[in-house]
């Protein structure tokens, strides 16, 4: 056993029976290579990564490349989703020597932390044009031994490249909506019509590109702009990519058509989807978007919720040494779970094949719609539906006695907080109070039990044990999801908890004072290599653009102008990115909208329980309203202590045994609106 066996990472417990002498990343290991003068190896992934289990077994369980590593490198293991900060530093890095990133990430340092060369994955003998992990290494041991240096030279040359100023755009003039309608152009062109979904395969669900569609939709009436939404959800809700027994998604298809995922399931993946889902309902009123939507949910809260009540963060593609074993099927498997009548009608409409479209066995997925199998065979599509649904809930049962997929039960603060927004927003919007209540027990979880000895919010939670200081997604995060709890439940407890959490974003060094982008890390963090604002969004939002949208919607609902200032500077800062690549800062889009308005403000004053309030409430819960804020209050606040809308109810005191809807438009304000009038104005598209 290596040194990684007290981690809390189930990525390094994956790796501490390895005969290489894994260290984990601290002053001890550090400490050693500077003293014993050894280039240090690091190696960078994380639990569910299919290839960094491959490169696990093929090379780090092998006894000969660990007796190379183990004599002359310090070997050091990162879970970078435990470390985030480490790996967006040396991820740079690979990008900047390879032209190209991923993972498992792979990365020679000197003792001083400075990268000379890197990689992803390598086999453990040359293969399809990629050099074997053991040339690698023997090279660069005999680089580090007879030309040192040179590699030393090389290294801080490459680190001053890492150190040039980020791409930021301090002082820039505020950007406009021309940023977004660029945006959406660019999508438009890498648009695959057929399939859906934007660029060649491996292709990726893209939520956040899909819900700034959304919002130009809403912006333009553009029907291009919906179509491309409408399509891609649809052909990735049919495609292998969507569970189509328990619902959820996988990371990406490798293939462009959504057929054949690339199995891992990540907890940022299915929030952000659902959510888009969600939205697509929302304009479309298409019920198999809320079905979806519904579906991804329940999954997460079937199969990724903690006892304690967090979201645990990924689920493995491996079970059984196989990728994808767990979710594949064959014919006489089908057809020994729900006899042949009803196997024989599943298997026509989820492509089960005794070729199979997968090594020899069938992922699920839809290649017609439902309702044209019926037509085919003269069914009743309502009553075919409901075959299928209880074929589907028979065959998910069977697949729960396989050997299920390893999980990653670590909690991150960042991705509950994605999870707790989509569950806050879903639960309101399709009144669906377990989703609410899910939400709130995570948040509650987050914010009392996910502590450092401090007292100061954590990155993570595993198993009774909170680690890590909190990074600015991890702030961002969770104040957007407690503000979106706060719309489904105008408990004013969950804007109280907010605040400080905004007060560490804006007062601990997470902001960039000239550029106003936000770095990942804060004073208190630990000292990197190199220090820059956190512009780019990659599969879940970056820093920058998820500060943006968090403290936009705080500022509307509590009226900080410190809030406010902020959320413009961070979009502003990431503004130039947006003009040449818009695809690299979707989040940011995002904000941007929110923060060009007009916002709404919807301020009601009435007894939730009651009749009109209700009504009022469901009026706006059920249209797309991604520029607004909601507030509730039974009776205005007269006397105990101030609460944080205070000042959004000032003056509001409503009517006495009706319900009053207070509506400004970018802090111009209409005339109260009182019973029927407040149904009718809720039923207003402004």
């Amino acid at each position: 056993m290596n040194k990684l066996t007290g981690s809390t990472s189930p990525y390094l417990l994956q790796h501490a029976d390895n005969p290489v002498a894994w260290e984990p990343w601290g002053p001890e290991a550090l400490g050693r290579a500077r003293r014993e003068g050894l280039p240090i190896f690091l190696s960078i992934g994380y639990s569910a990564c299919h290839w960094c289990h491959v490169m696990a077994h093929e090379s780090f369980e092998n006894e000969a490349i660990a007796a190379v590593l183990n004599g002359s490198f310090v070997s050091v293991k990162v879970d970078r989703e435990e470390r985030p900060d480490l790996d967006a530093v040396y991820m740079a890095a690979v990008q900047l020597l390879t032209g190209r990133g991923g993972w498992p990430m792979s990365v020679f340092l000197t003792p001083d932390l400075e990268p000379f060369f890197a990689g992803t994955y390598w086999p453990p003998e040359p293969r399809h044009g990629m050099p074997g992990f053991p040339q690698v290494l023997e090279a660069v041991r005999g680089a580090w031994a007879e030309r040192r240096e040179a590699v030393v030279k090389q290294a801080a040359e490459i680190t001053a490249a890492l150190r040039r100023p980020a791409a930021a755009t301090a002082g820039s003039p505020p950007p406009g909506a021309d940023l977004i309608d660029a945006a959406v152009a660019a999508l438009a062109r890498s648009f695959d019509a057929s399939w859906g979904g934007f660029g060649q395969a491996p292709k990726f669900p893209h939520a956040m590109d899909l819900r700034l569609l959304l919002r130009s939709f809403a912006r333009s009436g553009r029907g291009h702009d919906l179509r491309m939404v409408t399509h891609t959800l649809e052909r990735m809700a049919a495609g292998g990519i969507h569970d189509q027994l328990g619902g959820g998604f996988a990371r990406y298809s490798v293939d462009d058509r959504w057929l054949v995922p690339h199995f891992e399931k990540m907890l940022y993946d299915n929030a952000l989807l659902a959510s888009a889902y969600l939205e697509a309902w929302l304009v479309t009123g298409r019920d198999e978007f809320a079905a979806v939507a519904r579906s991804t949910l329940d999954y997460l809260l079937r199969d990724m919720t903690d006892a304690e009540g967090g979201f645990w963060s990924a689920e493995d593609a491996d079970s059984e040494g196989e990728e994808g074993r767990y979710y594949v099927w064959t014919p006489a498997e089908v057809e020994a779970v729900l006899g042949p009548d009803d196997a024989e009608l599943f298997a026509t409409v989820y492509d089960i094949t005794r070729a199979g479209n997968f090594e020899g066995r069938s992922i699920l997925n839809l290649p017609r719609p439902v309702a044209a199998v019926a037509r085919e065979r003269g069914l009743d599509e309502a009553g075919m539906a409901a075959r299928l649904a209880a074929a589907r809930a028979t065959l998910l049962a069977d697949r729960a006695r396989r050997v299920r997929p390893g999980t990653d039960d670590k909690v991150l603060v960042a991705w509950n907080g994605l999870a707790i927004d989509a569950l806050a927003r879903a639960g309101s919007a399709l009144d669906e109070p377990r989703y609410v209540a899910a939400a709130a027990r995570a948040a509650d979880f987050l914010l009392t039990r996910c502590r450092d000895a401090e007292g100061r919010l954590a990155h993570q939670w595993r198993r009774g044990t909170a680690s890590g200081l909190a990074f600015a997604d991890d702030l961002a995060c969770l104040i957007e999801g407690l503000v979106s709890l706060y719309e489904a439940t105008f408990d004013e407890h969950w804007v109280a908890a907010a605040g400080p959490l905004a007060d560490t974003l804006l007062g601990s060094g997470f902001v960039d004072p000239e550029t106003g982008g936000v770095f990942q890390t804060s004073d208190a963090h630990e000292p990197l290599l190199v220090r820059q604002p956190d512009l780019f969004d990659n599969a879940s939002p970056g820093a920058t653009g998820m500060t943006a949208t968090a403290l936009a919607r705080l500022a509307a609902l509590t009226g900080r102008g410190d809030c406010r200032t902020a959320a413009e500077r961070a979009v502003a800062a990431a503004a130039g990115i947006a003009a040449r690549a818009p695809g690299a800062v979707p989040q940011s889009l995002l904000a941007l909208d929110f923060v060009l308005g007009p916002v709404v403000e919807d301020v009601i004053v009435g007894d939730p329980a009651g009749r009109r309030t209700a009504a009022v409430l469901a009026t706006l819960r059920r249209r797309f309203r991604p520029r607004s804020v909601t507030a509730l209050r039974k009776v205005a606040a007269t006397g105990g202590p101030p609460l944080p809308l205070d000042g959004l109810f000032e003056g509001r005191v409503g009517t006495p045994d009706d319900v009053t809807l207070y509506r400004c438009l970018d802090r111009s304000c209409t005339a109260p609106a009182v019973g029927a009038a407040a149904l009718a104005a809720a039923a207003d598209p402004a």
